[in-house]
């Protein structure tokens, strides 16, 4: 650990902030490499006294401030890690990086199955780090997972980030497109959740530099209309869930009207389009029969 005084601290954030890029991603690069969270840089303001304790020296944080102000390569990737809810995981940019709103996703299954003690199978299409599923194996710990992904690379960086999470075994990966590693599951699921690429084309071409150039385009992109993907999850679901299994999705800000007619003329029920905490309808969910 390296001490520095809380007011050369201070003096060096406020410069390295008036260079540009936003405080929340400062606050990342600070928790993740410097060993401070928010909640400490807070206290030390409002008490500026005293030595600090960081696990990076302030040179090496400002090269990687500067790095990812230069490139404008999300800090993530930079570090090498994430957190989301109260995972720490491994991301590289053979995975999207998991946004706070895709936390919302696991306060719905919540919602829904509301027992923990419940014995449920779930399955992740899409998993990328991991995030969703490892929260869910880790919160419903009598429950048995399979998340699948196309990707192998994004799979081991899964398979590590569950490893390094939990000491369980109730969750199992699988490669393959979309429901196709789950042939040997139909039938059998009590809900499946998916946060796949929905992004529409015209908008892709117009994401802001630091996702167009650096998060892996397989993981946002989702045809003309950004509901390819969205479409033939909704179509094979019934082979694969329960009677009266759910499906949870994450669409685009404007799909959920769409994804609603999708998932009733797939014959599902109880369609709901969930709000995020921005109000946005970020979420589409519906049950089997």
């Amino acid at each position: 650990m390296l001490g520095i005084s809380v007011k050369e601290f201070l003096l060096w954030k406020r410069k390295q902030l008036s260079k540009g890029g936003d405080k929340q991603t400062f606050a990342v690069l600070l928790d993740c490499m410097g060993g401070l969270s928010s909640s400490d840089i807070n206290l030390i303001t409002i008490n500026p006294q005293g030595i600090l304790h960081l696990k990076k020296n302030l040179e090496y944080l400002e090269s990687v401030w500067d790095d990812h102000l230069l490139r404008s390569c999300p800090i993530q990737y930079l570090l090498g890690i994430t957190f989301w809810r109260d995972l720490k995981l491994k991301v590289t940019n053979k995975v999207l990086i998991p946004r706070p709103e895709t936390e919302l996703i696991v306060d719905i299954v919540f919602n829904i199955f509301r027992r923990k003690s419940e014995k449920l199978f779930f399955a992740e299409l899409g998993t990328g780090s991991g995030a969703i599923s490892i929260a869910l194996a880790l919160a419903y710990p009598l429950s048995e997972g399979a998340a699948t992904d196309i990707n192998k690379d994004a799979l081991e960086i899964a398979t590590k980030n569950y490893l390094n999470s939990s000491t369980q075994s109730n969750l199992k990966f699988y490669c393959g497109n979309w429901w196709s590693p789950l042939e040997n599951f139909k039938g059998k699921l009590d809900f499946a959740i998916s946060n796949p690429p929905y992004i529409p084309k015209d908008t892709y071409e117009k994401l802001p530099k630091e996702v167009k150039n650096f998060e892996p385009k397989v993981a946002l992109l989702g045809g003309e209309d950004g509901l390819k993907h969205i479409r033939e999850i909704i179509q094979k679901a019934p082979l694969y869930l329960k009677e009266k299994g759910w499906l949870i999705l994450e669409n685009h800000f404007d799909q959920g009207e769409k994804v609603k007619q999708l998932l009733i003329k797939n014959k599902f029920t109880s369609i709901e389009i969930v709000k995020d905490l921005s109000g946005i309808g970020r979420f589409t969910i519906g049950r089997y029969k």
